[in-house]
């Protein structure tokens, strides 16, 4: 018998899918109830607010042509202490990603932003934000085959290719048992047997997917079909905002901005920014 959790979460999101007409359009993640009303936190006293992240994870975060610690962490972060209303004491350091544990133990920072995964291990060592970006697996097929849901139906006896081993070839034949899987050992090898037909489609990673479509290789050839689909308890639930494991009232601050952000649109702003082709 299938996770009920995912079971509810492909249910909702196959109902809420646009129509054919507005596939194409820019789908923008909304993890937040509009209607929820959370305290805004008083940090009047919190003498500085450094987050720290990486410099090697684009469009994250990176090194811009100017020499600057840029991408969309970098944004976020800023856009929290805006709205926190802590823009003066909002600091952010970029470290190689094995220095950041120590660096927050030791206080060199308050918060990772870099893309720390929020797990049962991983909570007895941090305290976390509510997740402000998920994940989810999406399907690509050539543009002139692509289809709709309901995908498990449509693509009943077809070829669909997906890295070996990975979460979501677990996805792909738990979910969609009528689909013939076809395992790839590296993504280069699947997109030039999609770009040539020897499979009907990809089925992975949203995000990497989307790269994918928007790069030269791609050649405008494919698009993303059906979905998206959240599976939590294969692909994890997203990205959050760690903190040391006393500092849950900074998580909760946290989610108070990203709330804010998210009902203001300055999140669907940033998203589009780097994200342009959508993965949702």
């Amino acid at each position: 018998m299938k996770p009920a959790p995912l079971m509810l979460a492909l249910a909702i999101l196959i109902a809420a899918l646009p129509g054919p007409a507005r596939t194409a359009e820019p789908q923008v993640p909304i993890l937040w109830d509009s209607k929820e009303r959370l305290q805004k936190p008083d940090l009047s006293a919190l003498p500085r607010l450094r987050f720290l992240t990486t410099t090697d994870f684009p469009p994250f975060n990176f090194i811009d042509k100017n020499g600057r610690l840029s991408g969309f962490h970098v944004d976020l972060a800023r856009a929290i202490c805006a709205e926190l209303g802590i823009s003066e004491k909002c600091q952010i350091q970029a470290l190689p990603w094995p220095e950041l544990d120590a660096a927050l133990a030791k206080g060199d920072g308050e918060a990772l932003i870099a893309g720390v995964p929020a797990t049962s291990a991983s909570r007895e060592n941090y305290a976390f934000s509510r997740p402000y970006l998920q994940f989810p697996a999406r399907f690509v097929m050539r543009k002139a085959q692509a289809v709709t849901e309901p995908i498990a139906e449509k693509l009943k006896d077809k070829r669909v290719g997906v890295l070996a081993g990975s979460a979501h070839e677990r996805v792909l034949r738990d979910y969609f048992a009528g689909i013939k899987a076809v395992t790839y050992a590296k993504p280069e090898w699947l997109f030039a047997d999609l770009k040539d037909g020897k499979v009907d489609a990809a089925f992975g990673d949203g995000m990497r997917l989307s790269f994918w479509l928007a790069g030269t290789d791609a050649a405008e050839c494919c698009r993303f079909a059906g979905g998206p689909y959240l599976a939590p308890e294969y692909l994890g639930i997203g990205l959050a905002i760690a903190t040391k494991p006393d500092q849950a009232a900074l998580a909760s601050a946290f989610d108070y901005a990203l709330h804010e952000i998210s009902a203001k649109g300055t999140f669907a702003e940033l998203y589009l920014r780097y994200f342009p082709v959508s993965f949702f």
